[in-house]
């Protein structure tokens, strides 16, 4: 098994894919050329043998690592027993090719470098056929399996057996690079990239991007890194936001909960999107409601709570039993499931976050009303709907609070687009119906016993997804309907300093087995204290959230506080836009004050 911890890796992004590259300097994880392409190197979620690209000092230990600022350039510092070493590796980006550039340089003294590459094509299934091929451009290494073709460009791996490498030897001032491209096995092999060039091209990009975020406040830093990890998962040419580049990372270590997170979830887009306009990226949210209004046209009937990166409908689960998981973690899915699912909330959020981009002067068109007009006539035809929830319950479906209150938010939100923005709509209509929903909440959405929010209207449990519920303006933060909600969540919920999404032993989400603390839950908590006058609580609970993010300032979904390891999919969208609103959160709370 690949032992390298979840959190121990580095993303890069091409807005296309984002590969993982371990502490070690091993590229385990990489799809190619989208982020749900099938992978070519898959041993985060197995061995070695199901493809990896090591490039790293002989006996070499990591002294620092980084990302040059506001890119996704990773220098890596090494230190050997006679030497020192730095690598560096990035994917050129808005070039419209599928590259990733591996350079190692000596500093002093003198290295050996170690190189170890195993293709795998489809998730580490295919051994592909490779050869050497002379070309115009010079001698490279094909490896061809089916439709995709990868060529390695750079000094000479040897075969050795299915895999290719060799040792280098390096003194101070040498250098050796290598660079990996996918292209269609039918077209010819393209011409090499100048590497120092697109490096170059590469810092522009995301510099000029980076550059125009405007954050302040204690957590600047980690709010830039987050905001460049939601541009990093955002398809560059189709404006889709994957929830997190990878598939299976285990939320229960030796557990079933493995899903593929490599596709866009209307609920984390949405909230993506607001993020992105409080912190000065107009265009990249018009990027994504652009995306939205062509994965969601049609039958408001066939409306999905995810589609694919291009706004693909079908996207089957099924298992690869070849794949031994992720700490034994199987099984290993591609796809998802829940797709199919009914989640009464989705609209809420999407609905907010287009009215978020009317109060910033974006105009709608003949497209995107008459579309949102449709998603209402969903909400309201479907208001006596049980759902599956926020969480992708696969039990039985039920009333959910958090669904009730969100179907609530898209109505009040068409509401006030026809108050507000001067739009056409049935608003009289809507105002009804949203005030019944509201009366059914407060009637069997509100516990007897605790005074609190409830998971369910059949239970008494509570879930943290009642903490959004004061973000969508259904009842102020200091409710006191929601402090007792925050009461019961902080005694049930709370494990070892960070919150639970549920608790797993009473729910009904139809699985086996636990979970840990899920990141962007604990966010929403630091959100609820900063509103409510908790500033103390918000700050140490946001210095404790920061800490869980790698050195480079990437989040998985959930964090392990006992053994201090980040668990699930990484580097998770969820986690890093709810870091973002919890910092926003202090920061407005310590200007009030």
């Amino acid at each position: 098994m690949v032992s390298t911890p979840i959190g121990d890796h580095a993303l890069l992004s091409d807005l296309h894919t984002g590969p993982l590259i371990s502490r070690e300097g091993s590229v385990d994880w990489l799809c190619l050329p989208r982020f749900d392409s099938a992978a070519v190197f898959a041993a985060i979620l197995g061995t070695e043998e199901h493809g990896r690209w090591l490039i790293a000092p002989r006996d070499g230990e990591v002294v620092d690592q980084h990302y040059e600022q506001g890119t996704f350039v990773l220098r890596t510092r090494w230190r050997t027993p006679t030497g020192e070493a730095e690598s560096v590796d990035f994917m050129p980006s808005a070039d419209g090719r599928a590259d990733m550039v591996r350079r190692i340089r000596c500093l002093s003294g003198t290295i050996e470098v170690d190189v170890d590459l195993r293709l795998r094509p489809d998730y580490g299934a295919t051994l592909p056929w490779v050869r050497r091929v002379d070309t115009r451009h010079g001698p490279c290494l094909q490896a061809v399996a089916g439709p995709d073709a990868y060529i390695l460009r750079g000094p000479r791996l040897e075969a050795d057996g299915t895999r290719h490498g060799g040792v280098f030897h390096l003194s101070a001032g040498r250098s050796c690079t290598w660079v990996l491209t996918w292209v269609p096995s039918h077209l010819e092999v393209p011409e090499p990239i100048d590497v120092d060039a697109a490096l170059e091209d590469t810092r522009r990009f995301w510099t000029s991007w980076s550059d125009a975020i405007t954050v302040d406040g204690p957590w600047a830093d980690a709010v830039h890194r987050s905001l460049l990890v939601l541009r990093a998962l955002t398809h560059a040419d189709t404006g889709g936001i994957v929830a997190a580049p990878t598939t299976s990372l285990p939320e229960d270590p030796g557990g079933v909960r493995n899903w593929d997170y490599r596709f866009c979830w209307l609920r984390d887009s949405a909230l993506t999107l607001e993020a992105l306009l409080l912190h000065g990226r107009t265009e990249s949210a018009l990027h994504w409601r652009d995306w939205l209004l062509r994965a969601v046209a049609g039958d408001p009937e066939d409306l999905q709570i995810m589609y694919g990166i291009a706004g693909e409908r079908s996207l089957p689960e099924r298992t690869l039993p070849h794949l031994p998981g992720h700490l034994g973690s199987v099984p290993v899915r591609i796809g998802n499931g829940a797709v199919a699912q009914y989640q009464a909330d989705v609209i809420g959020e999407v609905m907010i976050a287009l009215e978020a981009l009317r109060e910033a002067g974006v105009a709608e068109d003949d497209f995107s009303w008459p579309l949102q007009r449709s998603m209402l006539r969903h909400v309201t035809t479907h208001l006596d709907r049980k759902d599956q929830g926020l969480w992708e319950m696969r039990g039985d479906a039920h009333y959910f609070t958090h669904s009730r209150v969100m179907m609530w938010a898209a109505l009040d939100r068409g509401i006030r687009a026809v108050a507000e923005h001067g739009l056409s709509g049935p608003d009289a209509e809507w105002i009804r119906q949203r005030d019944a929903l509201r009366e059914e909440i407060l009637e069997h959405g509100v516990s007897a016993q605790t005074g609190g929010f409830t998971q369910t209207y059949d239970t008494t449990e509570a879930d943290a997804s009642l903490l959004q519920i004061p973000q969508t303006g259904f009842v102020p933060y200091d409710d006191p309907r929601m402090l007792a909600t925050v009461e019961q969540i902080e005694r049930d919920l709370m494990h070892h300093g960070l919150l639970l999404r549920y608790r797993t032993a009473t729910s009904t989400d139809g699985l086996t087995g636990d979970e840990y603390p899920f990141l962007a839950c604990s966010f929403w908590l630091v959100e609820q204290y900063a509103r409510t006058g908790r500033l103390d609580e918000a700050t140490a609970l946001m210095e404790e959230l920061v800490d869980c993010a790698n050195p480079l300032g990437l989040l998985a979904e959930e964090h392990d506080p006992q053994q201090g390891r980040q668990m699930g999919n990484f580097p998770q969208a969820f986690s890093h836009l709810a870091l973002v609103r919890a910092a926003d959160a202090i920061r407005d709370a310590a200007r009030e004050r």
